[in-house]
């Protein structure tokens, strides 16, 4: 039986002058063991929903696939103190994940979960490439449109959402989870899946903007950031020798342009 994303727990609700019993509509989160070969690799805190976007998207922006491809099977089995996503990949791939030996054991979607050197946790930039010019409307476009895209958000008021808007702004997928690199995993992972190219359209996201968002942007090739909070001068500078254009501290028609703004126009 698959576990509910929200659970409703009994609670004293204070307002005003009056406390009074009722229910209340709680995001559950369960530890998620990423399975790799029959060997767990990472066990993360996460909304158990979407977790075999999750475990792509986790894979690729953490490097341990270069393809969705790799992966042979991916099945979900759920225990009594958390969720197994167990994969079966290529055995190269597999052989590289063993020598890295890293542990990865969790707080709820760390980007960094594991790191275990200084040389690991900022890794050397990339060039995205190719990415498109949009609009201001199209970023104002994707930004009024995307709270009601979040359906569990809506009910519970804790979930980060990452969502791919096309070049107009018009919002073609959104994930949500209680951590923000979680929820985009998994919309990297739904992405991949379903073959959309990182350099046609850009990302959204309802958290900060921190170095880990970026670096996983990054790894799938997306040029375009833009995060309703502000972002940390790491993810700043990362975006800088990247290539990436960061649009962030985004609320209604207000928003900072910190890098590659040139990809930004009045019209279309």
């Amino acid at each position: 039986m698959a576990t509910p994303p929200f659970v409703q727990i009994q609670s004293l609700r204070r307002d005003g002058d009056t406390t009074q019993p009722g229910l209340e509509t709680i995001a559950e989160e369960v530890p998620v063991a990423l399975v790799y070969n029959e060997i767990s690799h990472v066990v993360m805190m996460a909304t158990p929903q979407d977790l075999a976007d999750f475990a792509l998207g986790f894979s690729l922006t953490e490097g341990i696939l270069a393809e969705p491809g790799e992966i042979y099977d991916l099945a979900e089995a759920a225990h009594a103190t958390g969720i197994e996503v167990q994969l079966t990949v290529a055995a190269e791939r597999f052989q590289a994940l063993k020598a890295r030996r890293r542990n990865l054991t969790g707080r709820t979607g760390c980007g960094l979960c594991g790191v275990d050197s200084l040389d690991e946790a900022v890794r050397p930039s990339r060039d995205v490439g190719v990415a498109p010019t949009i609009t201001h409307g199209a970023i104002d476009r994707a930004m009024a449109s995307l709270p009601d895209l979040q359906p569990l958000n809506r009910d519970v008021r804790a979930l980060h959402a990452a969502a791919w808007a096309s070049r107009d702004g018009s919002i073609v997928l959104v994930r949500e989870d209680v951590g923000r690199h979680n929820a985009l995993d998994k919309l990297i992972g739904a992405m991949a899946k379903q073959a959309i190219d990182p350099r046609d359209g850009f990302l959204v996201m309802t958290s900060r903007c921190s170095y880990e968002i970026v670096q996983k942007a990054v790894m799938f090739g997306i040029g375009i950031v833009v995060s309703v909070s502000a972002p940390t001068a790491l993810a700043v500078r990362m975006a800088e020798t990247s290539n990436v254009t960061l649009v962030a501290s985004a609320r209604g028609t207000r928003y900072n342009v910190y890098a590659r703004a040139d990809r930004i126009s009045e019209r279309a």
